[in-house]
């Protein structure tokens, strides 16, 4: 290679840099610019009156000795059979000595509108709604979309202004992916997954759930005063 032909290859070598970085450089704004607009639109929501901690609660009697916890996703259709089959029977067996605990576990590979209906499920729990949103989705399921989640919430009388922007926010979804962490963490793969007091319960039937709670509470009437 002599000195010319160098001096020519290295000035091709730059101007191919330049065009790279140029190129680079492009895609780079217009990444930024695309995010910025994402950042508007899913952030730029008047977030006052709205908190992003859970107002989530427990049903049943808070010294229930006896805990049972479903991870559940709002579209899942047998998390609604179950909601029907399992959980309406067990509260009204149990309705004195077990508490119920709901966790989510929205399935959004699968379930398009899962991952909002938790969050307006959440966004009802701040409006003392909770497990009245829980009953109006299961029940009518069939028709589950984004319009529907306001509809559901004039239903259930919530301050749809308020409903709407704590949706709009995604202000819940930390809580959302922290039960989704926690659930994970536990080996849940799907959805329902029950626990009574902790220990998994294999099959999602009333008759599993119901041997697990009588267990549980058997082991407190053996424990002497």
């Amino acid at each position: 290679l002599t000195i010319d032909n160098a001096e020519d290859f290295s000035s091709s070598q730059e101007l191919r840099m330049n065009k790279v970085c140029r190129v680079v450089c492009r895609l780079c704004f217009v990444c930024c610019l695309l995010g910025g607009v994402f950042f508007l639109v899913s952030c730029g929501v008047d977030t006052t009156g709205l908190s992003a901690a859970s107002s989530r609660t427990m049903k049943g009697p808070a010294i229930a000795s006896v805990t049972v916890t479903e991870y559940a996703d709002f579209q899942c259709p047998a998390c609604a059979s179950a909601h029907t089959l399992v959980n309406k029977p067990l509260e009204e067996k149990y309705a004195q000595k077990v508490r119920f605990e709901f966790m989510h576990f929205p399935l959004r590979s699968i379930h398009a509108n899962a991952y909002e209906s938790a969050q307006a499920a959440e966004c009802a729990a701040d409006q003392g709604k909770f497990w009245a949103f829980v009953d109006i989705d299961y029940v009518n399921q069939k028709d589950l979309s984004s319009s529907m989640l306001r509809e559901w919430g004039k239903t259930l009388g919530l301050n749809g202004e308020l409903f709407d922007r704590c949706i709009r926010s995604g202000i819940k979804g930390k809580t959302i992916m922290e039960d989704v962490a926690e659930g994970e963490k536990i080996g849940v793969r799907g959805t329902p997954s029950y626990f009574v007091n902790g220990q998994r319960v294999q099959i999602s039937s009333i008759e599993a759930l119901s041997a697990a709670i009588d267990e549980e509470l058997s082991k407190v009437k053996s424990v002497p005063l």
